[in-house]
């Protein structure tokens, strides 16, 4: 048997008749123990027989016919005391055949189920007990009890039924969770990279969806990252190629070669810079397991970016204010979320009219922490700020590729924050562009 369910059914109902068959063989041991030598029936009788005695001989017939009536009332059977020639001391009825019957004790089933067959319908008569040396004999008349296997089978078949339930959904428990497993693995196997299965199983079935799942994650991520990747080189790489190959030919036939091989060595910069973009893109949007995490102090962290950035902005005229109002710890990974910040700021800067600050902003909110950056620039119009994350856009007139951006620092950033499983919005505060960042500080 090759299929789970299937095993799980045959060692259930393997299971279920075993049980059953050790619950018959165990009952009759039980009621044979019971009935046998030595057993509580025995010693039950043998006390009897001693009370009956004494009430014969201290009362005579009427107290023992009160010991018996009381005994028979209690028990629901009858109760005899008979001398050792089978004369009923109490009814003075011969009982002589019962004594020479000495039917044996009535076996229970299986053992006794076909003596009982044969003689259904009959009473049951057991010389229980003698007392030796002394000329009584006591004799117990029960009605045959009900040894019938047939009767008990509607039981049986109630009880077979009802664990045969249980098994079947015990099966079902176990086997569609996996049947769901190897579906989606088929789908992903097939190229459905978005197949998941989203168990909300606690048991180890659970976890190996959920394991599943992650695996999924990580490798969609780093095929769609991929595939990303090879789209924008292929779309981005065509005209700083063409705009190279222009400026390697005019620097071998032009009369200045001084120019034209500052300009190779601009169009070669700008190449250079757009590649190094591209890859941080990728490493951005790469392998959340691959990532090294570390505790980082955010009012430090923030201070060391606006630090390496003071020097920029002082070129073009302005100045970066960091305001932190607490102190914040985030785990995440430290050169990922630094270049995140530092294109944000860079990009920041190089939109600011000369002589106007850049505010840096640092403060929490319940389980996150905010991080803000402003410029007081033009702006992006607002058609278009839903946009100014996506790799290569550029906001047309003073947002374009004259300032020498390639339109990847803010795609880089917003991947870099959601890694980190924050969000990353802007909008225009008037004057100027405001982004802000929301970190969960229980991350992991």
């Amino acid at each position: 048997m090759r299929s789970v369910y299937a095993k799980v059914l045959f060692w259930c109902f393997g299971t279920l008749v075993f049980s059953l068959i050790a619950f018959a063989v165990i009952s009759a041991t039980a009621a044979v123990r019971a009935f046998g030598h030595g057993g509580p029936f025995e010693k039950t009788s043998t006390w009897q027989l001693g009370e009956a005695r004494e009430a014969y001989e201290s009362g005579g017939v009427p107290q023992l016919k009160a010991y018996l009536d009381k005994l028979d009332r209690h028990f629901q059977i009858e109760h005899h005391l008979t001398d050792a020639s089978g004369r009923d001391l109490a009814t003075g009825e011969d009982r002589s055949a019962w004594l020479a019957q000495r039917q044996s004790r009535p076996w229970p089933w299986p053992f006794g189920m076909f003596s009982a067959l044969r003689h259904r319908g009959e009473q049951h008569v057991i010389v229980a007990a003698s007392s030796p040396g002394t000329p009584y004999r006591w004799i117990v008349v029960a009605q045959p009890m009900n040894n019938d296997p047939w009767s008990f089978l509607p039981y049986y078949l109630l009880v077979f039924l009802a664990i045969a339930l249980l098994c079947w959904l015990l099966a079902v428990n176990l086997a569609s969770p996996l049947r769901a497993l190897a579906r989606t693995v088929d789908r992903f196997g097939r190229g459905d990279l978005s197949a998941r299965v989203h168990s909300r199983r606690r048991d180890e079935i659970g976890n190996l969806a959920r394991a599943f799942d992650e695996m999924a994650e990580r490798m969609e991520t780093l095929l769609t990252a991929e595939r990303r990747l090879l789209q924008d080189i292929s779309h981005e790489l065509r005209t700083p190629l063409a705009r190279l190959s222009f400026a390697a030919e005019l620097s071998r036939t032009a009369e200045d070669r001084t120019a034209a091989t500052v300009r190779l060595k601009k169009e070669i910069g700008r190449l250079t810079d757009l590649v190094g973009a591209l890859l941080q893109v990728t490493r951005a949007e790469g392998d959340p397991s691959s990532r090294n995490l570390t505790d980082l102090p955010l009012d430090d962290f923030l201070r060391e970016v606006v630090d390496d950035c003071a020097v920029e902005a002082e070129a073009r005229g302005c100045r970066v204010y960091l305001e932190a109002s607490e102190s914040l710890h985030f785990r995440g990974d430290r050169e990922l979320l630094r270049r995140a910040m530092e294109n944000i700021v860079r990009n920041a800067i190089r939109y600011a009219p000369e002589g106007t600050p850049i505010e840096v902003k640092l403060a929490s909110d319940h389980d996150d922490a905010e991080i803000s950056v402003r410029d007081y620039g033009p702006g992006v119009p607002e058609a278009e700020l839903p946009k100014i994350f996506k790799p290569f856009f550029r906001v047309d007139e003073s947002r374009d590729s004259s300032t020498g951006g390639v339109g990847l620092g803010l795609a880089i950033a917003h991947r870099a924050v959601t890694v980190h499983h924050g969000t990353m919005t802007a909008k225009n505060a008037g004057p100027g562009l405001l982004v802000q960042i929301e970190l969960p500080l229980h991350s992991e």
